[in-house]
């Protein structure tokens, strides 16, 4: 059972780049576990498949182009979205999760860098999804992320976030098989996420809304670029 430490939203480690740290050793060490957890979830989640369709509809509306996974893990919803005819790639903050995304999945890019440090040139994507990777984004830095993200999509192009709802702040120190962790996972509200994104420069258009009665439920905001 995943053990977890309820803090102050917002709450990070104790030094200003530790989470940076914490988290990709975090998924170095527990990387083929949630590998083997997260493959094929995807055939029993309609509304997360249903929300990646319209996305990649909307990157073929908007002419295609390579589209950006940031966070991409093991790569599971990269492929998926490749199989929806889109053109994605990811990046991911672990390289041993990267390690695996081109092991399981040898026909697509993937890269390791960090969203906090997007290494892409501006304007060099069509399209950008963050799907749960913006949990373990401390507060204060979420502004700073998104404006990356601005940066290196072309004008109009789609945005796709998912993550956790809620107002609070968790340290997680175990999960995936029983290894240990140190993450922060980071609950937001849909407005506040909203909001983040208008003032990133982003024009919000949907949001969808999952799991509502479960333990932890999640939504997804469409934006595109101003």
């Amino acid at each position: 059972m995943t053990q977890t430490r309820t803090t102050l939203e917002g709450a990070c480690s104790s030094g200003p780049d530790d989470w940076l740290a914490d988290t990709r050793t975090s998924y170095d060490t527990v990387a083929e576990s949630y590998a083997d957890l997260v493959r094929g979830a995807m055939a029993g989640q309609p509304y997360l498949r249903a929300a990646l369709a319209l996305f990649a509809e909307q990157v073929q509306a908007a002419g295609g182009g390579t589209v950006a996974d940031v966070g991409c893990g093991p790569g599971d919803i990269t492929a998926h979205l490749h199989g929806l005819g889109v053109d994605a790639f990811g990046i991911d903050l672990a390289p041993a999760m990267i390690e695996i995304a081109r092991r399981d999945h040898p026909h697509l890019r993937f890269e390791v860098g960090s969203m906090t440090e997007l290494p892409l040139p501006d304007s060099s994507v069509a399209a950008l999804l963050a799907f749960w990777s913006l949990i373990h984004i401390p507060d204060d830095l979420v502004p700073a992320v998104l404006r990356h993200f601005h940066r290196v999509l072309r004008p109009g192009g789609p945005l796709l976030v998912g993550f956790h709802v809620g107002d609070e702040t968790q340290l997680k120190t175990e999960g995936y098989g029983g290894h240990p962790m140190k993450v922060h996972v980071h609950r937001r509200r849909p407005d506040r996420v909203a909001d983040l994104l208008r003032e990133a420069g982003f024009t919000v258009k949907a949001q969808l809304l999952v799991n509502l009665d479960g333990s932890l439920p999640g939504a997804i905001l469409f934006a595109c670029r101003g």
